[in-house]
């Protein structure tokens, strides 16, 4: 049987405007082939911000969502 080449996944990157403030910018798409073995392909990068760390979502789904911020420890009560 042959292969489908089309794509399944959509990749993802944090595009970061503060430190902790970012958007999810679409930067190419990907497939998992029968084999197992998942094929990438960048079509763009953001420009300044980005960490390296790409998110391969499948087509049609959202985005992970922001992890929660950690309290602050620096409070009075903290012992």
């Amino acid at each position: 049987m042959v292969d489908d080449k089309a794509p399944t996944h959509i990749a993802l990157a944090k595009k970061y405007y503060t430190k902790k403030l970012f958007t999810w910018l679409e930067i190419g798409k990907g497939r998992l082939d029968q084999n197992g073995v998942f094929h990438g392909m960048h079509d763009r990068l953001p420009v300044g911000g980005w960490s390296g760390y790409t998110c391969f979502v499948p087509i049609g789904h959202e985005p992970p969502e922001a992890e929660p911020e950690r309290p602050d420890d620096t409070g009075e009560d903290h012992v």
